[in-house]
């Protein structure tokens, strides 16, 4: 009934397994890869033919991650996994990434890849995995891809040695978290978290991978020519796809060039909208097959890669003006918003960041429940991309898979330099407004974030900067860019996004349009990205060079203590009424560890004590010598009851109001007096002796007794 085929390869000390025939046998391609005991579903089927007038390739990629596979089901009321989760849509984004520069240009049909998670064993992630299925299924598909590609994880050990595919906790306990993709002759996609490392050991780790994946590619290759289905074989439409392209470079090139030479990017973009619109009126012909809309603005966007790129390596002249290491003027600012707790205003050329953080407590953390089980995050990073932003009226909602992404990379820059819960006990929550773009918004974002927190009064480690950098490659001659702008990302070979401190890298990520490219390249990049961050720093260092020494008043004021484990039930109270009690009253929010770690929070000092004493007035125990300020709220003929510690009492016996002889309480205190007493004793029964004439009533002092003479 089936003809199955299966390759199996020893990879980084487990058994990877490719399989094809048994499953999903009316996709075009689909593979079973297993991991471990990881296992993905990956199938590949694109449509046979082009919807008419489609300028661009429509690929659809889906990661899928069902709770069965963790043997889990889904919380919530109804049962069954909804929108894609974050971490679904970044996989989903980091499996596009690599295999869509594999398709030719002239390939116009709807694709749609769809990896669907069976197994997960808690060791293996499922990323790397997802990705090689991808690959495996387009390859054996008879799809036009130039494939296959595969791709490696990365990690660091306790002696600096690199692990090729890390388990979960080897990965947790590593100092650098780094994704790799590409084919035999080079590397397509980078993707990593890191800790200050250097720029050498980054392109180290990342040629250590390149080198690492390529038994998975052979393996691949084996079952393509196993299973694989006959290829597609495309129409060809150089000639047809040349006399456009002459009709067009007749019409537009001249002005094109002219409008090239705009430095404003609006006014630029204005020009070429409307050389765009004259063109096509000129080269389409309504009774032509040939001359249509879809070709005539292919070939116009192939013209401009023409003009910009040719020029460019001819020049070594950038679209405004600059040489291809400057960077652009930078402006930083920061508290620029009223009210909130940190905020700041990074702007880079045409391209800005007005980035707000706030600061919450324990209960603002974020609960995630993902197929690995529920975790809380403490630091949140959201980005987002308006339409004004460059200059345009469309479609405005909730964020998209592009936000997401970005948002993402900012994080993965900042988190390993934001303080732990110990250090700073709030929660994080930046978001990033991006009010200008022209390349790289996702980098003023990082730039924007570390000023932000910095205002807000966060200890970060370190300031971190980014920096984009892009590639215009033509056979053998390259030139790499920093600072790129919109128009060199869209028209460049290369995007290549470096964050980190002065000291080392936190974040890179990397994005290659042509096939591959190569280490001498990336150590190009690097050097380039590595001196425009420091300079990036230093502009940083003119709005601020440290995190403020105190928070905002606006934030909330913190407070930690510890009560004994045995005494959460009494705080708590019973159905929550004691806590309740004592947030209302004190108008706090409290947070509760199973522990015993208590976290106050409220607007003012004097909130916060209020919510301490009424805390302390349950949870602890009073302790002979312990010295309290309480209030008289009784008078008795031998003496005076007196509150402390929130609901607590003991007597003052009358030979314990004052050094000397006492007729009448009276005579001493009052009811509703504040006084200073110490715990003299404390019976089996719970009752408190108390003193006050061993204190000073002013003070609170020890008062050194009188000697008999």
């Amino acid at each position: 009934m089936f003809k199955a085929h299966k390759q199996e390869i020893e990879w980084g000390g487990r058994t990877l397994t490719l399989e094809t025939g048994k499953v999903a046998r009316q996709s075009d391609g689909a593979v079973i890869v297993t991991y471990g005991k990881t296992s993905v579903l990956c199938t590949a089927v694109s449509a046979k033919k082009a919807a008419p007038g489609v300028d661009f390739f429509p690929l659809a990629v889906h990661h899928v991650e069902k709770y069965y596979a963790a043997g889990r089901i889904p919380g919530g009321f109804f049962k069954r996994e909804g929108r894609p989760t974050e971490r679904e849509i970044l996989i989903s984004r980091l499996i596009d990434r690599p295999i869509r520069p594999l398709f030719p240009d002239n390939f116009r049909n709807e694709t749609q890849v769809i990896c669907n998670l069976l197994s997960h064993d808690m060791e293996n992630d499922p990323d790397i995995i997802a990705l090689i299925g991808a690959s495996a299924a387009l390859s054996i598909a008879g799809v036009p891809f130039a494939g296959p590609v595969a791709a490696a994880k990365i990690a660091l050990d306790s002696e600096g040695s690199f692990i090729l595919n890390p388990t979960v906790a080897q990965a947790k306990e590593s100092n650098l978290d780094l994704v790799v993709a590409g084919t035999t002759e080079g590397v397509l996609m980078v993707e990593s978290e890191a800790s200050e490392l250097s720029e050498d050991l980054m392109l180290d780790a990342v040629m250590f991978a390149h080198k690492g994946f390529q038994p998975v590619i052979e393996a691949i290759n084996k079952l393509k020519a196993d299973a694989g289905k006959e290829a597609w074989v495309l129409e060809d439409t150089s000639k047809e796809d040349g006399d456009v392209f002459a009709a067009v470079q007749k019409s537009a090139e001249k002005a094109m060039r002219a409008a090239y030479q705009v430095r404003d990017k609006q006014e630029r973009v204005g020009q070429l909208n409307d050389l765009r619109s004259t063109t096509l009126e000129a080269v389409i012909d309504a009774d032509s097959d040939v001359f249509t809309e879809a070709r005539a603005l292919a070939q116009f966007k192939k013209l401009e890669k023409k003009v910009v790129r040719g020029d460019m390596i001819k020049t070594k002249t950038r679209i405004d003006g600059r040489d291809l290491e400057t960077v652009r003027e930078i402006k930083c600012e920061v508290n620029v918003v009223p009210q909130v707790h940190g905020s700041a205003l990074f702007t880079r050329g045409e391209t800005q960041a007005l980035v707000i953080t706030t600061l919450g407590t324990s209960s603002d953390e974020q609960i995630i429940d993902s197929i690995d089980g529920e975790y809380r995050e403490c630091f949140m990073l959201h980005y987002n991309f308006p339409p004004y932003s460059v200059g345009e009226a469309r479609r405005f909602g909730p964020p998209g898979r592009r936000e997401i992404g970005h948002g993402k990379l900012a994080w993965r820059a900042l988190n390993p330099v934001i303080p732990t819960k110990e250090e700073f006990p709030y929660t994080l929550r930046v978001v990033s407004e991006i009010t200008e773009s022209n390349g790289s918004s996702s980098m003023a974002t990082v730039c924007g974030t570390s000023l932000s927190l910095m205002d807000a009064g966060v200890t970060m480690h370190k300031p971190v900067a980014g920096i984009a950098m892009g590639l215009i490659k033509e056979e053998d001659d390259f030139i790499v860019l920093s600072d790129i702008l919109g128009d060199e990302d869209h028209l460049g070979d290369m995007d290549f996004k470096v964050a980190g401190t002065k000291d080392g890298i936190t974040s890179l990520q990397m994005d290659i349009k042509v096939t591959s490219i190569t280490r001498d390249i990336m150590k190009q990049a690097l050097k380039q990205a590595l001196d425009a961050r420091i300079h990036i720093l230093g502009e940083m260092a003119h709005a601020l060079t440290d995190a403020r020494t105190e928070v905002s008043d606006n934030a909330p004021k913190m407070h930690k203590m510890q009560i004994k484990k045995e005494k959460i039930r009494d705080l708590i109270g019973p159905g929550g009424k004691m806590i309740r009690q004592i947030c209302e009253e004190a108008d706090v929010k409290i947070d509760i560890s199973e522990e015993g770690e208590v976290e106050v929070a409220g607007n003012s000092a004097e909130a916060i004590d209020k919510a301490i004493s009424m805390i302390n007035s349950v949870c602890l125990d009073p302790e002979v010598g312990e010295k309290h300020h309480g209030k008289v709220i009784k008078l008795m003929d031998f003496g005076a009851i007196v509150s402390f510690m929130g609901d607590k009492t003991g007597l003052v016996h009358i030979s314990q109001l004052k050094n000397e002889r006492v007729e009448q309480v009276s005579d001493v205190v009052k009811e509703g007096d504040s006084v200073w007493v110490k715990i003299l004793e404390v019976d089996a029964r719970g009752k408190v002796r108390l003193s006050m004439k061993s204190l000073d009533q002013e003070t609170g002092e020890d008062v050194k007794p009188e000697k008999k003479a």
